[in-house]
């Protein structure tokens, strides 16, 4: 555990953050990244996790520094409280420094204090892309030594983390993209006519097309041809005009 981060260490560690955003991270390699980076400089930390949700789908925890970490993400979710949920949920920053004495989350302190040895709990809200959000969780084993300090950092590191999480997203998108329409003409097609009439770039109409197709419950391909035939009867009739 940290308590005070040394000037280089901590701009080294962001230095590393920002490379990713140009560096064609992946997802995985950013998670691992941010759960070391807080270890290193956030004041206090002793344990950290990475938790992600999609919209009806169930969290999962990306990345830990721990198996007490990743115990309690778990718990979170048990007792349908903690920072990791009210940060994703909220959009708000969370923070109880001791949670042995009056703590914001009662039932979630209850399981903490019985069978783990933190006793402090940081929460931050994470952008992972278009599709899905996240939490960073610090956890610290010694009442109150997560400090405003910690907090500040902390909120920092998220922020890198989001931008970085943000580049590796449209990354996805893009190399999604190529592959899609390199194996299927009518997605190709549905691309370009989203693209003509609502005046989007080539992976604006792509992720569009993608969120269609998981909101519709409908195969990608499918909905492309079905785009692509509903186009069809105006393009001839302004044919059959000339």
């Amino acid at each position: 555990m940290s308590t005070s981060t040394p000037l280089d260490e901590t701009a080294n560690a962001f230095l590393t953050m920002a490379e990713f955003v140009y560096g064609g991270e992946t997802y995985d390699g950013i998670y691992e990244a941010v759960c070391r980076a807080a270890m290193d400089i956030v004041p206090g930390c002793d344990h950290v996790a990475v938790t992600t949700m999609r919209s009806g789908e169930r969290p999962v925890c990306e990345a830990a520094s721990d198996d007490v970490a990743r115990h309690i993400d778990g718990l979170e979710w048990e007792t349908r409280e903690g920072p990791c949920l009210d940060a994703i949920l909220t959009q708000r920053f969370e923070w109880d420094p001791d949670i042995t004495t009056n703590a914001t989350w009662p039932r979630l302190a209850e399981r903490v204090l019985a069978e783990t040895p933190v006793r402090g709990m940081l929460g931050y809200r994470l952008v992972v892309g278009e599709r899905k959000v996240g939490a960073l969780n610090i956890f610290s084993d010694t009442p109150g030594a997560l400090t405003a300090e910690s907090a500040n950092i902390g909120a920092i590191l998220a922020a890198f983390a989001s931008v970085a999480l943000s580049a590796a997203g449209a990354q996805e998108t893009a190399e999604s993209l190529r592959g899609a329409l390199a194996s299927n003409r009518e997605i190709g097609k549905a691309v370009g006519l989203l693209m003509a009439t609502q005046g989007l770039t080539d992976e604006q109409a792509f992720e569009q097309l993608r969120a269609a197709s998981s909101q519709m419950n409908v195969r990608l391909a499918v909905l492309a041809r079905q785009i692509v035939e509903a186009h069809q009867p105006d393009e001839r009739a302004e044919a059959s005009t000339h």
